[in-house]
This record gives C-alpha cells, structure tokens and sequence, in this order.
C-alpha cells in the first residue's frame, strides 16, 4: 500500500493528529535560531514520539513517565538559563510544555489546550523579531492552526481538510479588517511591559572597544545597518558621508575602549554642543536604524541638534555622539538634521587633551622612534604639517589595504608602518593615531560607517555592516578637531568611490553567476530590501505622528487618544450590529446545508416567475422548469437532478458528499439562471 493510500485509509483522529503535529513542528521552527540547541532537540523527538503512536495507534504514556519528562524540562531549563523567569527561559518552557501536551492529547478539551499553547508560542517569536519573512511564517502557522480548529469542531465523519482550510481562511479574511482598524486606529503609546533578562551585547558591528582585527570580520557582512532618505533631491557627496558612532581614546598596546563619558543614565536637559561650530545648510534626512543593541545612535557627522526619536530624548557625548535613552531593541525611525561642514573642540591647548596623548610604557618603540626622527627633521612645524607628513609616508611607502592583513604583532603599529605594511582599515587608523600620539599629538579614533548605496527600487540610502569604518581625529590649533581618515591615503578609491573589499568567491558563487544573468542577484536583493524597507517604515515604525498624519488626510486634525477611543468603540459597536444581523438572518436560514442550498434555488425559479410549491423538491423544480423553458433550463435541471441525487443516494454511491455539495455550491453561482422578462409571453 502507497503512502498516500494509506494516508487516506486511516482513521480521522490519527490523520488529525499528525496534521496537528506538523503544524505545531512549524510554529516552533523559527526558535531554532535563539533558543538552545537542546530545546529543539528534545521537542522535535517528542512531536516524532507523539507522531509514531499516533500512526501505530498505540496508547499514550503513563502520568510517570510524563511527570519525569517533565521535570527533565523544567531542570533543563533552570541549568541553561539559572532562571524560570525571562524571556528565554520563558519561551523555552512554553515550547517544551506545548510538544509535552501533545503527549496527552486523548480528547478534544486536551486539543484546545494544545492549540492555546501553540497560539502563545506563536505570538513569542515577535520576542526576537519582527521582521517581514517571521510575520509571513506566523501568517502560515495562524492558517494552519485556525484550519486544526475548525477541524476539531465540525461534526462526526471525515471532512476534508481542505473544506477546514477554506473555512479558516474565511475567518482569517473577515478578521482582517478588524485588524487593520485596531492597528490603524488604536492609541499608539510606549510598551506598556518590559522583558527582563535580555542580554545587551551588541550586533550592529560596532562595539565600545576595537581589537585590531575584528572590524575586517565585519567587512563580509552585508547586511543593513543604516536606511536613510534625505530630504533634498541631491544628497552629500558620497565621500562626506561619515555616520559617527563610538569615539575610541583608551589604548592598551593593542585594544582602543571607548572614551569616558558622563553616566549615560543620568540625562540632563542641554547637550554639550557649546565646541561645535556648523557652517553651511543643514543636511535634513529621516534615518532608520536597525536593532544594535545598544543606545548608540548613528548620524551624519555633525548633528547640532538631537535626534528627533519617537517616545525618548536623545543626549550627546562630549565627543559629538549621540545616545539614545534605552537600547535600540528595535527599528528605530528618527529625523536628523546634520552639518558635513563643521568644526568642534577647544581651539587652543587646554589640560583636557593630555589624555588623548598617553601611549601605554614600551608599546610600539619602533613608531616612537619614527616619531623622533619626523620631529628632529621638521623641528617645531605645527601639527597639521605632522599629519601631512604621516599621509604622504602612506601614500608613497607601498602599503596596502586588504581584508587579510595576516597576523599581527604585538606592537600592531609597528607591524603596520615597518613589517606587513597591509591592513584594514582600523589597522591603519590604528597605526596613525599611535603615531601622532608619540608626536605629542592629541589623536583619537571614531568608529561609525562611511558612504553607503542607493536602493534603486524605492530610492532609500542603505548603509551595511560592510560599510563599518574607523578613521582618526587629530586636534590642530586654532581648528579643534579635525577628521582625518588616514585609509583614504592608502586607498582613495574607499571613499571617492565606494570601493569595498569583497571576500573571495566560492565554486558556488562563481557558478551562479555563470548560470545568471549579471546583476539580477543585485535587482533581486534591491527588490527584497525595499519590500523590507516598506514593512520597517510602515508596519514596525507605524509611530504617533504617522498615526497622526494618516488621521489628518481622514479630516481628523491631532486627536486625543479619548478620541480615538471613542471612533473605536463605535467602529466595534456597529461591526457588533452587523453580526447581531447576520446571526439573525442565519437563525432564520435552514441549518441544514443542502437545504438552504435547495431553498436559493427555488427563491431564483420563482423571481423567474415559475409557480413552484413552498416545499417543492428538486425534481419538482426541475420537471417545472424544463416543461416552462425547454432547453434552455437543460443546464438548471440537470443541476437540480444532481442535487436531489446528492441528498438521497446510497453512502455507497457517494464516498465524499460534503465535497460533492460545495461543488454544487459552487455551480449554483455560475448557472445562467432565468429571468422574468423572458417569461413574458409573445
């Protein structure tokens, strides 16, 4: 016997069952990504466990053996995570109680139980993400869930799935509007809940320390960072677009940490923007930023005024970056307005820049070396004559900028300026700090993104973690700090011209783009970031003043959330009314299927004018029409002899009559049914 033979030939509640279990298999897949390994493990065997008794018929486990399966989940949970309380330990206990379930599942008040479970757990994935391929994942589970419900309650017998998936799809399509009310119309406000326990390291491919090498792994990512619109038709040059992130000034020898900074919990009302001079317009652009982790807020450099962020305030450092009030857990929309023009810092020597002059003891002697011979041949030559010398040495001294600098030395800017003489572009940043340091040179690095790309599709500026960056500052007299990207010096082409280092292609790669056509990866992936994009802007960051926006092209001019309220009561008053009527008109409509079927047909003979009796059957109707119109009713009676065939045949003679009535259903509204005017005698 085939597979689907035998799928076909067992009983209801085994094929139910293992249609329950797939489902409940695909609700927790997407977990896979952040909960331990063991968790899927364990409720992938149990569903496989439940499965095979299910298509063996064979009884369900004792209470013991559930009770210690039980407990081996609750103590596995406590060892991972030392906490039942949190989100991963949360999840991870709703996950495993919902495959254990399955394992009582004996009637149909243990199935509910189940499909709450699996509601719950569906709703958990939005923990993690709420990305547009997860909600399309979720809208699959919720159909295959609603199909699994309505399954369980239609009436004794076999029905098809298939008639269960097209009722859920019916709910799904009649909710839908009720949801769309409730997510363009209801109050938009912060969360009203917190979800303790989430770990804040970063993702976004910067960090508050830079050990040389990391940012080169960073290179390979090509995911977005930074999606930006600018206001003006005409952006910046591309070689101006530095988006600052954290400022590095401590220094170990070979690791750069993030320059102190006031305590980022105490925000006071006034940023420190009293050393920042802009010149020139202003650059205008909404930016949206994805989730990093923490409450670094990336702009053009330089922005006077904050950020404006839905919900928050946004404080800057001292050292020109903007932070933030809470992590960015999510995509984050905010408006910015920047100066590519600018100058900022004290502008003549102050106590304040020693620090950014220290250099660990014995760190690098062969760049302090270098460094005494540049200051005996230049004697006193100010300190922009310094950094015009430390490029032209980078220019003309064979260097290199590569992805794979090799290994480095302990004294990484030694290795850089007189060994390897390859780098990325934190070691070069790096090395030329180093530099100006052992000059006496208050020098820092700025870490961030540079440049970026247009996204043909929607004209959106999107900024990856390919495009992670490090460049230096150097303090001049009488200027302040300076930006002085030293990678520029080695490769013009970084900046200029957007040129990025790619990793080498594998077999892979290289055959497909032998197999397709070039550039319809890139077309591809424009298209799909921009579908992204569209979900970001109008889904995720659906915020208040786009609330507000919409409500005002709708003649409601800056509504109070009462307001809204009110429009929502009434919305669902009305919807309330329009179901009180359609439960009413359903009352009074036969329960039975076919007969309601039977009675549209007669109510359709009879605005055609044909005398039909109340209760006539469909023989009747079918002999009365054909004896009125001939042949043109051939079509209309053998419709109604089917019908009548349907309701009273033999079981033997109809194997599948539910299925056999929603084609007749279906037929009903393609006859040409008759009209009065053809009645009309000559």
């Amino acid at each position: 016997m085939t597979l689907r033979a035998r799928l076909d030939a067992m009983p209801r509640d085994t094929r139910d069952t293992l249609f329950l279990l797939a489902v409940v298999a695909w609700v927790i897949a997407p977990h896979a990504s952040h909960l331990p390994w063991w968790t899927l493990t364990l409720a992938l065997c149990l569903l496989a466990w439940r499965g095979l008794l299910a298509w063996r018929a064979q009884p369900l486990p004792g209470r013991w053996v559930m009770a210690a399966l039980l407990l081996l989940a609750v103590g596995a949970t406590w060892l991972t995570h030392q906490s039942l309380v949190g989100r991963d330990p949360g999840v991870t206990l709703v996950v495993l109680l919902l495959t254990l379930k399955t394992l009582e599942m004996r009637a149909r008040r243990d199935a509910l139980v189940v499909f709450f479970l699996a509601f719950f757990t569906l709703l958990s994935h939005f923990f993690y993400s709420q990305s547009l391929p997860i909600a399309a994942s979720q809208l699959i589970a919720l159909l295959g869930l609603l199909t699994a419900v309505v399954n369980a309650h239609l009436p004794v017998g076999r029905p098809p799935l298939s008639e269960s998936l097209r009722i859920a799809g019916k709910l799904v399509l009649w909710g839908t509007p009720v949801m769309l009310v409730l997510f363009l119309l209801f109050p938009r406000m912060a969360p009203l809940w917190g979800v303790p326990g989430d770990d804040l390291a970063g993702r976004s491919g910067l960090s508050p320390d830079m050990t040389v090498g990391e940012v080169a792994r960073l290179a390979l990512d090509d995911s977005v960072a930074l999606r930006l619109r600018f206001d003006a038709p005409q952006p910046p040059p591309r070689s101006t677009l530095y988006f600052r992130g954290p400022v590095l000034s401590v220094f170990d020898g070979r690791q750069w940490r993030e320059t102190p900074r006031f305590n980022a919990d105490t925000w006071e009302a006034d940023a420190p923007t009293g050393q920042l001079q802009v010149r020139g317009p202003a650059v205008s652009y909404e930016a949206t930023l994805e989730p990093h982790r923490r409450r670094w807020l990336l702009t053009l450099d330089a922005a006077q005024s904050a950020p404006e962020l839905p919900g928050q305030r946004a404080r800057m450092t001292p050292q020109l970056q903007w932070l933030s009030q809470r992590p960015v857990t999510d995509v984050l929309r905010y408006r910015v307005q920047s100066h590519v023009d600018f100058r900022h810092g004290p502008l003549q020597a102050s106590p304040s820049l020693a620090a950014y002059t220290v250099l660990p003891d014995g760190s690098d002697p062969r760049t302090v070396a270098l460094a005494a011979q540049l200051r005996a041949e230049m004697g006193q030559a100010g300190n922009a004559a310094f950094v015009e010398a430390a490029l032209a040495r980078l220019r003309s001294g064979g260097y290199r900028y590569t992805l794979e600098p090799g290994v480095v030395a302990v004294h990484t800017a030694d290795d850089f300026w007189f060994d390897s003489k390859q780098g990325f572009c934190e070691h070069i940043a790096s090395a030329f700090v180093v530099l100006m340091r052992a000059l006496d040179i208050p020098a820092r690095i700025v870490t961030g993104y540079q440049g970026g790309e247009v996204n043909p599709v929607d004209g959106y500026w999107t900024v990856r973690n390919s495009d992670a960056h490090a460049w230096a500052e150097v303090w001049i007299a009488g200027q302040g700090w300076v930006r002085v990207d030293p990678t520029t010096a080695v490769a013009p082409g970084r900046t200029s011209e957007l040129q990025r280092l790619s990793a080498p292609r594998g077999a892979f790669g290289q055959a497909m783009d032998s197999v397709i056509a070039p550039g319809l990866v890139q077309q591809l992936r424009a298209a799909w970031e921009a579908m992204n994009n569209g979900w970001n802007q109008w889904v995720l960051n659906y915020t208040q003043t786009r609330q507000s926006d919409l409500l005002g092209l709708l003649g409601l001019s800056a509504p109070s959330w009462q307001t809204l309220l009110q429009w929502l009561a009434g919305l669902a008053g009305a919807a309330a009314l329009a179901v009180c009527a359609w439960l009413w008109r359903e009352r009074r409509a036969p329960a039975d299927g076919w007969q309601r079927l039977r009675r549209q047909a007669h109510a359709r003979l009879q605005q055609a004018g044909l005398d039909l009796p109340a209760h006539a059957p469909p023989r009747t109707m079918a002999s009365l029409a054909s004896a009125q119109w001939g042949t043109d009713a051939a079509a209309i009676a053998h419709w109604l002899l089917r019908l009548e065939r349907q309701r009273y045949a033999s079981p033997a003679a109809d194997a599948n009559p539910a299925q056999h009535l929603s084609e007749l259903r279906r037929e009903f509204k393609s006859l040409n049914w008759p009209r009065a005017s053809r009645l009309q005698d000559p």
